[in-house]
């Protein structure tokens, strides 16, 4: 598989091209890389100014703790009622304890620019990106309202802060919790100022800041004016590494009220994509149609973790639109296997791909044929159809590893129930997504008797023994995870370099040669 080139344009859902392609780097793995110096600092300051800044983060909040029960004790959770004198002074003694709270953590300066508007001018704001815990900043400075879950309540002192700044709360044991927080939202967008202003991410999950991914719908469904809010981080780092630096920088950005036409009233699609475009030209991003589910995608568990350069987001993302992406995927996957070890690896032209998959040409589904299109014929391209069931199977199963695995060897085992080591080299390069892999020493280790060929049960054997063996024998997969130790959950993820590639990959033949 291969990425797309930045000549093909992906397409929004409204039909328009987006203004750039998905980018390179994926934009839901945080690699981290430190100098020396860089580390020898974090351990200094980890072990010094690290304890005394959460202890006084601590005290805090314990500090903000009564003034937030007072003020919340007894008011009503569904009805509006009038912000009296003591409640405001509650709410300026809370901004102050919260900034101090800051302050301590090592952000001395936040820049904002714009102007702040009225409940009643824009109900809703909408902030972005979402990368990190201390996104909570802009909360505590404004005192709005966010979208909880229902169980953040019931936590001892958090709770309380939060209950304070009436927040929708999303119970996940309720099925019907979904409709409910959107017909919520829409209640208090529609009181006319009346209720605080309710704070949303919508792109719903952490990115690394390297592009704005899909917005959710929800802040747009009430069809009220919203105001975009931007945020930046000019430091390198912003995770409770932040804690350890001597200086910290956060600048949040309050853009121009946008209302929505009558067109983005009726289709909150096209509201929260035009949102979007608005909000990644501010903060000079590209866009790219990823969306939550592709996070839970690139940081699924298995033996077969996506490295950070793969294209199987790209592919997921291309499935999801075209309608691909079955909701019965062991059926589905079956049927497909079966149908594709029947055309023993005979190539399919674009036409052809279409009847297989049951669906007309398009320029999305070219765009899909094109991950795949590594082989010409007198100027025609054509694929293997087992290539895209494999990936199709990582989409829908991303932690099953073996079960994708165990398919692809059916599809690709000749007589005897084996496979080759080319077999095995486009299987696995196709279940991470990427478009050169080794799997030399990963094959030999598997065939130790020398017989050119393995079953699935060698696989499994080895890989049960081995439980880290993606790591350890897969060349360029292996280069990726030399920085599996820096890999975090928020936090800044740098341009990955082909050179990282070259240079592991020298070392790692030499060890193994």
């Amino acid at each position: 598989m291969r990425l797309r080139t930045r000549s093909q344009c992906a397409m929004e859902p409204d039909g328009k091209k987006m203004d750039q392609a998905p980018p390179f780097r994926n934009p839901f793995v945080h690699v981290l890389k430190f100098t020396r110096m860089e580390k020898a600092k974090i351990a200094v300051m980890t072990v010094t100014l690290f304890p005394i800044r959460l202890l006084i983060a601590a005290f805090m909040m314990l500090l903000a703790w009564p003034f937030a029960f007072l003020a919340s004790a007894g008011r009503s959770e569904t009805a509006v009622e009038p912000q009296c004198l003591w409640r405001r002074l509650v709410d300026i003694i809370l901004k102050i304890i919260m900034r101090v709270m800051w302050f301590a953590g090592g952000f001395h300066w936040m820049t904002v620019k714009g102007q702040r508007a009225l409940p009643a001018e824009a109900p809703i704001l909408t902030l972005a990106p979402h990368s990190s815990y201390f996104d909570a900043i802009p909360v505590t400075m404004t005192m709005a309202s966010i979208v909880m879950k229902a169980e953040s309540k019931d936590i001892p002192l958090w709770g309380t802060l939060i209950k304070y700044i009436r927040p929708v709360f999303v119970s996940r044991s309720d099925q019907d919790s979904r409709k409910k927080t959107v017909e919520e939202i829409k209640r208090r967008a529609h009181s006319g100022g009346e209720w605080p202003q309710i704070m949303i991410f919508p792109e719903g999950t952490c990115t690394n800041r390297s592009c704005l991914i899909t917005f959710k719908p929800g802040a747009f469904i009430p069809a009220v004016p919203v105001q975009p809010v931007v945020m930046r981080y000019p430091n390198k780092l912003i995770l409770w590494l932040t804690l350890c630096q001597l200086h910290n920088v956060f600048e949040i950005e309050f853009l121009p009220i946008y209302t929505p036409s009558e067109e983005e009233k009726k289709n909150p699609a096209l509201f929260a994509i035009n949102v979007r475009h608005v909000m990644a030209k501010a903060l000079g991003v590209p866009i790219t149609d990823y969306s939550f589910e592709d996070c839970q995608l690139a940081m699924a568990e298995g033996q077969l973790r996506l490295p950070v350069d793969t294209c199987l987001l790209e592919f997921s993302r291309l499935v999801r639109r075209l309608g691909l992406k079955p909701q019965n995927p062991e059926k589905v996957l079956q049927d497909y296997g079966n149908r594709s070890r029947k055309l023993e690896g005979k190539r399919l032209c674009l036409d052809d791909f279409a009847q297989f998959l049951d669906v007309p040409v398009s320029d999305m589904l070219q765009d899909t044929f094109s991950l795949f299109d590594e082989v010409s014929i007198c100027s025609l391209k054509i694929v293997d159809i087992r290539e895209y069931v494999i990936a199709l199977s990582v989409v829908c199963r991303p932690s099953d590893s073996l079960e994708t695995l165990n398919l692809a060897f059916k599809m690709f085992e000749a007589e005897d129930g084996a496979i080759t080591e080319t077999d095995l080299a486009i299987i696995l390069k196709t279940a991470l997504g990427v478009t050169h892999l080794n799997v030399t020493c990963l094959f030999a280790a598997i065939d130790s008797e020398g017989t050119g060929k393995i079953t699935f049960e060698n696989f499994r054997s080895f890989a049960e023994e081995h439980v880290d063996f993606a790591e350890e024998y897969l060349l360029s997969y292996h280069s990726v995870h030399d920085t599996a130790n820096t890999k975090i959950t928020n936090g800044i993820c740098p341009d990955f370099s082909p050179n990282d590639h070259d240079s592991t990959n020298n070392a790692f033949l030499k060890k193994h040669n």
